[in-house]
This record gives structure tokens, sequence and C-alpha cells, in this order.
């Protein structure tokens, strides 16, 4: 199995090194005011995917941060209604005390 995954992202790092040398043409980048840079296209696209990848990490710790915090929440609760239930069905046991 080691073997394969291995095979696999061979494969898959040719496939991009062939893109990256494939459009290595200079791109300029057009800003407001005038503003200009010239970078390589690969380079560009290589910002772009890194942008994208960063911006889902943030949205899905910030969703699994979410929902830790409801688990903790729902457990402290479900601790609490067990604990009282607990008490209540001892109460219920006990024999009456003579008066």
């Amino acid at each position: 199995m080691r073997v394969l995954v291995w095979f696999v992202r061979f494969i898959l790092f040719i496939l991009l090194f062939g893109f990256a040398i494939k459009n290595d043409h200079g791109v300029d980048l057009y800003f407001y005011f005038s503003k200009q840079w010239h970078f390589q296209l690969v380079f560009i696209i290589l910002v772009a995917f890194a942008v994208g990848a960063l911006m889902g990490v943030t949205a899905t710790v910030a969703s699994l941060l979410r929902q830790r915090h409801e688990v903790f929440r729902l457990r402290k609760q479900l601790a609490r209604a067990e604990r009282d239930a607990g008490q209540a069905s001892e109460e219920a046991t006990r024999p009456p005390e003579p008066f």
C-alpha cells in the first residue's frame, strides 16, 4: 500500500512539475494607482492556490472549534443531568425515615 501511495505522489509531482515548466512565462499584474508587478505565471498560480488553501483551512478550523465548544458544553450538561438523576433515584429508593 505504501508503494502505491508513493507512486501516486510521484506521478502527481511529475504532472505539477511539467505544469510549472510549461507555464514559466512572465505576467504583468496591474494594481490600482498605476502599480504594476511582473511575475512568473506559475508563481502567481502557486500564490493563488496557497491563499485559497489557507482560507479553506481557516474556515475549517473555525467550524471545528465551534463544534468542540458545543460538544464540551453538551458533555457538561449531560454530566449534570446524570448527577441530578442519580441523586433523585437515591432519594426514591431510600426508605422513609421514622418520626
